[in-house]
């Protein structure tokens, strides 16, 4: 029996689960559920499409309901929602909210006792399970996160929000003097703002108070304020033009040292480059969809994250296979 799949929102990541899916042997897809006029929403796979509130009447339809919003306004409020009902994944990326997001769709768990599966993409996400191997591993060093360079969705989906904003991206830009002091094991003490700089090219409306919107992008709390940020203002052809990729990618490093003198170094890195950042982020939340569905099978409930979760539930082998195969 396939593990049915229903798919919350149609945007790039949505598009990106659809795809993910249909690569995926014991998985199925039920439909996508939208806020827009469902007859304006075309599927790559002529799924159906529902209004969102028709999701509520198809419980014993979907195992698992990938929600594929925003985080900034959709996913605070859909994933608390959704999992009253269904077993759910989402890739909730502001950091600093994590454990409130959590605490939330916790409470919603055991109304409904299902599974969820928040922050599930590749930071938070992959890179977060590499930060918790390193620390493991390697008690005695410092972590470091490096992003980019690359379009961050979260945050050009936050600057599209803004009052007088037509569409935007935004690249996260690594400050590369302090990615090659991390890697050649100097343990550098850096601040957010000496690691990354942020660049964002934005389409204003008509008439739009540009002073105004970009004194908001720079103040923004949690995604722009403790970093070096620029604004440029671009028309929609330009951007067009240049800046339709989505690519993305980054680096955790964990510098360490063991011995009795802790005289011995060690450097752990993990790379991701990513042609597309909403097609890999799928990927992984369809993997941990499959997770989430075996553990409620298995009668666990309530709110989980990357950390929580044993490995073998993301993949499609038995433990048996694994065993034999990736030992």
């Amino acid at each position: 029996m396939k593990i049915r799949i229903g798919i919350v929102g149609y945007g790039n990541l949505g598009r990106g689960v659809e795809s993910a899916v249909t690569n995926s042997d014991d998985m199925e897809l039920v439909g996508v559920f939208t806020r827009r006029d469902p007859s304006t929403v075309q599927t790559h796979t002529s799924l159906p499409v529902y209004k969102m509130e028709e999701a509520f009447n198809m419980k014993d339809k979907i195992d698992v309901m990938i929600l594929c919003g925003g985080s900034a306004n959709d996913l605070p409020v859909q994933t608390p929602q959704f999992a009253e009902c269904f077993n759910v994944v989402d890739s909730f990326d502001t950091h600093a909210k994590i454990p409130e997001h959590f605490n939330r769709v916790n409470e919603a768990c055991k109304i409904g006792q299902t599974t969820a599966v928040i922050s599930a993409g590749w930071d938070p996400g992959m890179f977060s399970l590499n930060r918790l191997y390193g620390q493991a591993i390697l008690p005695h060093g410092a972590d470091y996160t490096f992003w980019g360079k690359g379009v961050s969705q979260g945050h050009s989906d936050a600057i599209r929000r803004i009052d007088g904003v037509k569409d935007a991206r935004q690249y996260t830009i690594p400050v590369e003097a302090a990615l090659e002091s991390v890697r050649d094991g100097q343990n550098p003490t850096l601040t957010t703002r000496q690691k990354h700089t942020r660049e964002c090219f934005v389409v204003a409306k008509e008439g739009a108070d540009l002073v105004k919107i970009e004194e908001t992008i720079k103040t923004m709390p949690n995604y722009f304020a403790d970093y070096d940020t620029t604004v440029h203002f671009i028309s929609e052809d330009e951007l067009q033009r240049d800046h339709q990729g989505i690519p993305h990618g980054g680096v955790v490093f964990r510098s360490g040292t063991t011995g009795f003198d802790q005289e011995n170094k060690h450097v752990i890195e993990y790379r991701l480059k990513l042609d597309s950042n909403p097609e890999f982020t799928s990927s992984v939340l369809v993997a941990y969809a499959r997770a989430a569905y075996r553990m409620h099978q298995e009668g666990m409930s309530g709110c989980k994250t990357v950390l929580d979760i044993a490995p073998a539930y993301l993949h499609p082998a038995d433990g048996e296979e694994l065993r034999k195969n990736l030992l």
